[in-house]
Formats: C-alpha cells, structure tokens, sequence
C-alpha cells in the first residue's frame, strides 16, 4: 500500500470572506470553529441555490471545510444545532440532489486528497472532492484508470458520482459506478464513523452493527418484491440498493457472492450518511483504441442496429443525433471535428470504440464494423478513425453534448427531467419513436445522444419553464412512464431521482418497496437531516416554488450600455427556427437571456490546458468561476439581490478578479462571455458610483499618452526614485512589488514628422496589384514599445507591402477604447470607436486590411465592436481586421507573401499566447510564422492567463492573484529558459508580467521576424 496523502493540484490561494456578513448565531458558531470558508450571505447562498438542474432553492449558508478535522466540526455543529446537511461536489447535477435548504458542505476545494494507493491491488481511497479526470491524470503513469467515465469527467467529483451512481459512456465493459466502489469511510447521523465494505470484514461499531442487521431485516423481508419489481437492465439507479444483500441475484451488487455494504450507499444521494473518504477499483488502461463512427440516413435505423452492433463487443456505443450535429458545426471548436466524422448529411451517428491490449484486435473490431453495417444495407456509412488525437477530439464533442444542447437561444431550453429512462435494446427504436410522438403532441421536440449500448438515450423536450413548461413536463413525464414500464425498462437510469424523479421511485418500485427505503432511510438518519426531501418523501417534480424559472419569472428593466439584441429571440421548438425579436419577458434587450445561456453544467471548472478560468484555477471558490459569475448577474438582473442590481456590491465582489481573458467565450460551449458582462457590470457600477483616480489614470490613457510620451524621462520619475515611486503607488493604489509601464518617443508621432504617415510611397508587385496594408498602432506599442511597430513596418515593407498609420498630422491616433471599456466607460470607448470607423472608412471601402499588434486592442474590432449599435459599419471593419501574424499567414496561403528569412542567433522560441490569440482561435498564426525562420525551434507553453490582464496585476489588492496565475504554468516554464532560447509573447500585458515574474524580456512576433530578415 503506498502512501499517497500529497494533493493533485496546487493548493488555492485563500481569500478570507467578509466576516462582518455572518450575523446567525449557526455562522457565527462555524466561523469560529472551522478554518475553511464559513458563506452566509445573500449571493454565496444563490450561488449554491442551483446546480444542473431547473431547480433553485436557498440554502441555510455554505461551509467549504479545509480538512477532515473541519468536516468533523462542522457536521457536529450542524448536528447540535439540529440542521440539515448536504453534500456537494461539483454541482453538476441534473435533478437536484444537490440544492436544497440545509447547510451545503462544498468538498471540492480543499478535500480533494489521494490518501492512499495501492498498484497491485488495484485500489486508490480518495476524498470525496477529487475531480475524476484529476484522477485519471494521477494514475496513468500506473498504467490504470478509474472507468467510470462520465462526460462531466473534467468537473464532477468522485463523491457526487458515488452519490448519483454514476455511469458514464463505458459501462457496457465497466458497470456502473456501484461496480467499482470497494468501501465507503462515512461519518453517520449520530457523528460516529464507520466503515461501509464487504461483509467479509466484520461491521465495527454498535451503530454499524445496528444498521446492518436493520438493512439484513428489510432486505429478506422484501425478498420477493425486489425480484419482482427491480428492473432487469443495467442502468438503474432509483431508490436504494436494496438487492445488495441478495446474493442469489446474478444482477445484484455483490462481491463474488458476498454483500458489500459500500453499495448500499451508491446511489443514496447523501441520504444516509456522509461520505469522506471512498476505496475505488482500478482497472487497467487499454493499450489500443480504435472508434468507427457509422453514419446513418434515418434516427431509426440508428436505434434498431444497434443490438446488433453492440455484438461485436465495443466498450461503448454513443449516439449523437443531427439537432446536436448541427448545434456542434455551429460551434466553431467542434465544427472541424465533427464535420470529419460525417457522411453526407445523416441523421445520426454511432460512436463505436473497441479497446483493449491488442491494436490488431481492435483494427479487425473495427473491420467487422464496417462489414456488418454493409450487411445490414449501409455500405460506405462507417469513418474509420484509428487515430488517437482524432478519437479524443471527437471523445470531447460528445462529451460537450449536454452544454452543445444548452447553446439554444431563447426561453426554451432542452430540460432534463426524463433523459434518463433506459429500455433493453430491442425496443430502443420503437420506444425512441413512440416518445417522439409524444413531443410531437405536446407542441415540442427532443434532442437524443448519449449511451445507445445500454439503452440510455438523453432526451430532453424543449420547454418554457416561465409559461406552461411545469405543464407540459407533467404531461410528457407520465406518458413516457407509460412507455417505460410496457418495455420492461428504468425510468431513473444513470442521473439518479433528486426532484425532478424522486417522486417516481414510487412508480417504479411499488408501495412497498417504497415504504421499505422509508425504513432504511429512518434507520440510518431517524431526524431526517442528510440531504432531506430526496428519495424519500420527496416532493412533486413540478412543484414550481422550486424552479429557477417559474411561471411569471422576470427580470428588471435594465437600460444596457451594449447591444444584447442578438440573444432576445424565441426559438420554435418543433422547427427550430429563430425570430429575432423575442417577445418574452426579457425587459434588458437581451441581456438576461445572454446571461440565461450559462446552464450550471459546471464545465467552466476544468483545469485541463484551456483559458477558462484563470481566476477560479487559483482560488477554486464557486464566486470566481463563470457559472458562479454568471448565477450572481442572474440573481441581481431578477432583483433577488436587491435593488441595485448590477451595480451591487455582491456584482462588484463576483467580478473583482475576472480579467477578462475571454476564456469562457472559447471555451464554454455556450458561449457565455464573462469579459462582455463585467464591461455591462462596470458600467452600471460608475454610472452609480463614478470612478476612482486609479481607474480615471488607466481608462483615460489613450488621451495623456501623447503628452506623457514627448516627455518619458519626466514620467519614468514615478519609478525611478524610490520614494516618490513608493508615495505614488500607494495613492493610486498600485502594487509596489510592480515595475510601472514607460514611456517612449511615439511612433506615430515620429512617422507623422517624417512624412511616412501620410505620404507612403504606394507599391506593386510583379503582376502591377498594389500590396496595401494599414497598420493600426495601438496605444500601447506606439507610445512604449515602439520598437515593435518599427519592426511590424520593416516586416511588412520588406515582403512589398505599402504600409499607412492610424494617423493624421494634427490629430489625435485613433484608439479601440479599450481601456474605456474596462473602466465601465463604454460612451467613450463608443466615441473612440466612431472615430476608427471614420478614419477606417476610406481603407475599408478600397479593401485595405488592418493589421495589428495588441490582440486586445485589434481583436475589440472584431468583438465590442459588434456591440455598439454600429450595424454594418462594424461588420466591415471586423471582416478586414488581422493580427499580424495572421495577415502574414493569410498572404502566405495566398501566394502573395515574398519574405526572406534567415537563421536567428538563438535556435529555439518559447512562445506564450495571449488569452484573446487564444480566444478567438488567432494563436495558431503565432506558431506558424515562426516556423518559416529556418531552423529554429519553437514550442508553446501550455498556459493559461499570465495574470496581468491590463491593469488588473498593477492594482495591490490584485497582485497576489495575479502573481498566483503566473505561477500555474507561464513563469516556471519561462525560468527554465536559457540564454539560447529567445521567449515570445504578443500582448504588452504578458510581456511585463513575464519580466516582473522571471525577470526575462520577452518580445513580439513581429521583433522576432524582424531580427531574421535577410
């Protein structure tokens, strides 16, 4: 057995919450007794008010313990001051096992320990809060994995899946969840311990001894009932595993004939006990894996092949239908992916994966695919794909299917509530097409994917939750119920009951098996504090006081700074077609439905190597990631955080460190766009507050630059001297450990004094076509670094370009506004924009492309920009808008690109890309240019934000964060660097971090190319 006791992340920096906010007597109590976060107050308790779901319901407060010792407390203190509990990892529930109102215990950030390893037997014990596919990173150097692999696996913890029974895509091979827990370490109702594993260990403890027999007793009893009502397919998950002690049952969850108490727990939904630490099963990693994706011209054939495919023994079967197909092309990360796996124009797709030791095998699985398919009538219909980078991409769009389904604008939303039936896979195809027919009844459609091997489909009907959704969701849930039992199948299949299904164990398991959970349920936890309401006694699925959306929800009438026009649309749900207006209750022009795309599936709390979410990667609070973010503007836009709205303080605290990196606008796979709110956020605020000096020195930047660079040797005083750097800093509130920007000589203004603005001498190439380009000169690198412009101009000037400015002789450059826009300013940055879009006009119109520097800076051209009111203006000038790289790039590919490079001084690039490069899929170009330098080397590093995020890591009481971000990734690969290895990164802001940080000069892209011209 080796010890294994180290974390698997970094441990988060910790931010200590206002204490002044914890007025009960209960937080007062914890606030004192616990180290972790003790959150009382209105927006934490929203925050954890919703997970998955359609539910919201408040809870009592939210305590997030930082050990077992606090675990202990705090159970304790909930258990004299006789609250209820409830246990929550990730949130990504879909049915509401994890809202209600007791005291949420958050495992996630803190508990989230390997505690022990054992190789050869093939065991791992965990915390409940470990992440599952942090798991799997842990122990592939191994050569084994945990395989319940859920499509939540970057997010969801292990104790959230053992409390849901989960599934995942692979159960056929692997089982569920139940399958592969070993033993349970739970802290019991009364506060004692005891240890859930096979009944070959002898229960310690009276009070486990006690539940034992209680369970034994109850089981025996109901012998007969269980037999004859349990269904007999794999995925069910309602209700308890009572069948765990019936050992003559092939199907029951048994160790090789012997009971393991642990399974009982599996499934229970934090109802019985608390679990804090659990014993999994290993399996070993498959050497070789192979996916053919069968492509099929109707949904029914898809359903009634597939008992034939699965004979072949794949290891998993998914199904993606065409609505989410189309969503997925939609999507410009997956469309590259998903177009790869298509042909023609199908109606479905199965995703069929053989695995195993040998790659031969899994080539003739393969073979066998694709012979079988054109036995039964569809030659031609299977895309192989051996390789693995390709199966992984695709893995992701699959598992992306849930949020892709969630991408729908409008108030209709697919809503899961009987996305969970399983039926044996004789009947998939007529059961699929009886349900559809209900939809079809009912006024509305369904999207299906997920797991055809096991006969769980994911369907969810799109409602309106605000008009006569709970209606209609009555309605289709009882007919499909129907449906169910004629097949002989499970109504909770893999999401387990929660509230949208708890009220069916009854249904599904007759009366008295559900008198008997009530038994079990009283035994273990006879106040009925652990997670109360669920599975037993639960209330009804429909009862609207415990929706997020009721019946007459509405949000507040809010005057926009921006254009949210694009989201307030009502979507028909049979057609699918979009009508822009919308005529529902949006009183913000679009903004609430902006905000309403976040679904809480929680895949913004991934750590993979992805730009979502710096902020939240360093503290991992709810607050700072963009579902918490985008729950504390819902709660304020629908006033249930007071009057102030946007402009509250609990606003202000919920996007204090969002550096609008622009992540969550990638990497969401509903878009929603964090930066975009903060600026409508930020102008809500000053418009009520006004601005400090601090702010007023950055936004306004653009309009002092000039003056401040006729004169860099008086403005680099505030840096130079040590006491009058120290006074400034203080006063305006800048971190002193930071060197402040300088000043240099203007480019433009030297450009204007030359002649070079206004009088470029125009050039042609071999074929008489005139080669033009604008070069926009930001702020930034015209009035500090012009070096990079210089270098930008001779690039550009060297492969035939003629090369005009953002400027004219007598006149102010013209600015993007950003910096106006990050201060919550946004008329000025409109004022800044009308300017460009003048001054732009005469290029645009004569098909002249602008290039640019700052990706923050060009890229606002083809994002806020759009958002301004400025109709088809705007749209002009975004489609002719490159960063430099990607100009040189697009002219290479178009054979207009003479450019002359030779070898550099130093053989190798590091290159670190800027969140917005990153963002809007303009990285790549980076990479690319540098690779036409002969032989040089270059390499990326995997980063996320660097931290610096414009002003945001000046500011003092934003250094430690902002220096925390750095430290994920970007500046310990930067100080490995050597003397041979020149460091590149395109933003102004990554540059200082990484000089700040590693103390290494990093340079533009634009210096490099520059450097190796012949």
């Amino acid at each position: 057995m080796t010890n294994a006791a180290s974390p698997l992340l970094v441990k988060p920096i910790h931010l200590v919450p206002s204490s002044a906010r914890l007025t009960t007597p209960l937080a007062k109590r914890l606030r004192e007794a616990l180290r972790g976060d003790v959150l009382f107050d209105a927006a934490s308790r929203g925050r954890y008010a919703t997970d998955a779901s359609i539910y919201q319901i408040t809870p009592i407060g939210v305590v997030v313990p930082h050990d077992q010792d606090d675990l202990r407390i705090a159970l304790e203190v909930a258990r004299s001051e006789k609250v209820p509990l409830l246990a929550r990892g990730a949130g990504t529930s879909q049915c509401g096992q994890t809202v209600g109102e007791a005291l949420v215990i958050d495992t996630s950030k803190w508990l989230n320990n390997i505690v022990a390893f054992d190789a050869e037997a093939r065991t791992v014990t965990v915390e409940p809060g470990v992440v599952l596919d942090h798991l799997n990173a842990w122990l592939k150097p191994h050569g084994l994995w945990f395989p319940v692999d859920v499509s939540t696996a970057a997010q969801c913890t292990i104790g959230g899946m053992a409390g849901n029974n989960s599934c995942g895509s692979r159960s056929i091979e692997y089982g569920n969840m139940v399958h592969n827990v070993e033993a349970i370490e739970a802290i019991l109702a009364d506060g004692s311990e005891a240890r859930f594993a096979s009944l070959r260990e002898v229960p310690q403890g009276a009070r486990l001894q006690e539940i034992v027999e209680g369970v034994k007793r109850i089981a025996l009893r109901e012998r007969d009932e269980i037999v004859a009502r349990v269904p007999k397919v794999l995925r069910r998950v309602a209700g308890y595993n009572l069948d765990v002690f019936d050992c003559q049952n092939p199907r029951a969850y048994t160790d090789d004939g012997i009971a393991n108490l642990a399974h009982l727990l599996v499934g229970s939904e934090g109802t019985l006990t608390f679990s804090r630490q659990l014993t999994l099963k290993l399996a070993p990693l498959p050497a070789h894996k192979t996916l053919g994706v069968v492509n099929f011209p109707t949904f029914w054939q898809a359903m009634d092949l597939t008992q034939h495919i699965v004979k072949l023994k794949p290891v998993a079967v998914e199904l993606v239908d065409r609505t989410m197909i189309d969503l997925a092309i939609g999507n410009p990360a997956f469309r590259p992916v998903i177009e790869k796996a298509l042909v023609g124009r199908p109606e479905a797709i199965l995703l069929v994966e053989f695995a195993g030791e040998s790659r031969d095998a899994q080539l003739a699985g393969l073979k066998q695919l694709t012979e079988l398919m054109a036995d039964l009538g569809l030659p031609d219909s299977v895309v192989q794909m051996p390789d693995a980078n390709e199966q992984k991409a695709l893995w992701e769009v699959r598992k992306a299917g849930l949020n892709i389904m969630m991408s729908m604008k409008g108030d209709g939303k697919p809503v899961s509530f009987i996305e969970d039936c399983a039926v044996p896979l004789e009947h998939l195809a007529e059961y699929t097409s009886k349900l559809t027919e209900v939809f079809h009844r009912h006024g509305t459609e369904g999207t299906w994917y997920a797991h055809a091997s096991v006969g769980t489909l994911h369907v969810r009907p799109i409602l309106d939750m605000r008009r006569d959704g709970a209606l209609k969701m009555r309605a289709i849930a009882e007919e499909a119920a129907v449906l169910v039992q004629e097949y002989k199948g499970a109504y909770s299949g893999e999401h387990g009951d929660g509230l949208c299904r708890g009220e069916w164990v009854a249904w599904q398991y007759g009366p008295r098996l559900n008198q008997a959970f009530s038994e079990i349920k009283t035994l273990f936890d006879p106040d009925n504090r652990f997670n109360p309401d669920k599975i037993v006694r639960p209330p009804k699925m429909d009862d609207t006081r415990n929706f997020r959306f009721a019946p007459g929800y509405r949000e507040r009438a809010v005057e926009t700074a921006l254009d949210w026009s694009a989201w307030n649309v009502e979507r028909d749900p049979l057609t699918g077609e979009e009508s822009l207006p919308g005529t529902g209750n949006d009183l913000s022009g679009g903004l609430a439905k902006a905000v309403e795309m976040c679904n809480n599936n929680g895949h913004c709390r991934k750590f993979d190597a992805g730009t979502m979410c710096p902020s939240y990667r360093v503290t991992k609070d709810e607050q700072h990631v963009t579902r918490g973010r985008a729950n504390t503007l819902r709660l304020a836009i629908s006033g249930q955080l007071g009057e102030a709205g946007l402009a509250s303080d609990d606003v202000k605290d919920t996007l204090d460190l969002c550096v609008s990196c622009k992540g969550c606008k990638r990497d969401c796979p509903t878009g929603v766009d964090m930066a975009k709110f903060k600026i409508e956020a930020r102008a809500a605020r000053v418009k009520r507050h006004g601005l400090s000096m601090r702010d007023r020195l950055v936004a306004f930047m653009p309009r002092y630059a000039p003056f401040a660079s006729k004169v860099p040797g008086l403005m680099a005083l505030a840096d130079n001297v040590p006491v009058l750097s120290t006074w400034f800093k203080r006063t305006v509130g800048f971190a002193p450990q930071r060197t402040l920007p300088r000043f240099s000589k203007s480019f433009l203004a030297s450009a204007v004094a030359s002649g070079r603005a206004t009088a470029a001498k125009t050039r042609s190439d071999a074929d008489g076509v005139v080669k033009e380009v604008l070069l926009f000169v930001d702020t930034f690198n015209n009035n500090m670094e012009p070096e990079n412009a210089r270098a930008a101009q001779r690039v550009l000037e060297a492969a035939g370009y003629t090369v005009h400015f953002n400027t004219r002789e007598g006149e102010r450059p013209v600015c993007c506004g950003r910096t106006f826009l990050a201060a919550g300013l946004v008329d000025e940055a409109k004022q800044e924009a009308r300017r460009m879009l003048d001054t732009f006009r005469p290029f645009v119109e004569r098909g002249v492309p602008i290039v640019g520097l700052e990706p923050s800076c060009l890229l606002s051209l083809r994002d806020e920009f759009l958002h301004y009111g400025f109709g088809e203006e705007a749209q002009r000038l975004s489609k002719s808008a490159f960063l430099f790289e990607e100009f040189l790039v697009r002219e290479q590919k178009a054979g207009r690109l003479a450019l002359e490079l030779k070898p550099l001084p130093t053989p190798t690039a590091l290159v670190h890309g800027h969140c917005h490069q990153k963002a809007f899929d303009a990285f790549t170009p980076v990479q690319t240019v540098l690779k036409w330098i002969p032989e040089l080397t270059v390499s990326t590093v995997e980063s996320s934000c660097c931290g610096m995020a414009g002003s945001f890591g000046y500011e003092a009481e934003h250094y430690e964060t902002s220096q925390a971000m750095a430290e994920l990734s970007l500046l310990p690969a930067v100080r490995k660097i050597g003397a041979d290895t020149v460091m590149v990164a395109d933003g102004t802001s990554c540059r200082h971090q990484i000089h700040d940080g590693a103390g290494v000069d990093a340079v533009h892209v634009a210096r490099v190319l520059a450097m190796a011209l012949k």
